[in-house]
């Protein structure tokens, strides 16, 4: 930006003590289904994503691929086909 560089963080998951959610990949999946399908907010996504156990996730963009973490070390992989746009 012409002023510089800005950052905007968005709302706390929560802002209270909270225990973690055990890690439930089926809830991540479903989550995930909701969110491609375009039926719910990033906001919402991120939302579910910590119901289901996710305390981070990493996003591989030249493998397209997500990596989805639960706090004992569990993983959940979406990968994702190339998509080509035609000219």
């Amino acid at each position: 930006m012409d002023g510089g560089n800005i950052v905007q963080q968005g709302n706390p998951l929560f802002i209270d003590v909270q225990e973690i959610p055990k890690f439930n990949q089926e809830a991540l999946i479903i989550a995930l289904r909701i969110d491609q399908a375009g039926k719910g907010t990033f906001p919402e996504f991120l939302q579910s994503a910590w119901r289901a156990g996710v305390v981070s996730y990493n996003v591989d963009f030249m493998n397209r691929k997500v990596t989805y973490y639960g706090v004992l070390g569990e993983i959940y992989v979406e990968e994702y086909s190339a998509v080509e746009i035609k000219k």
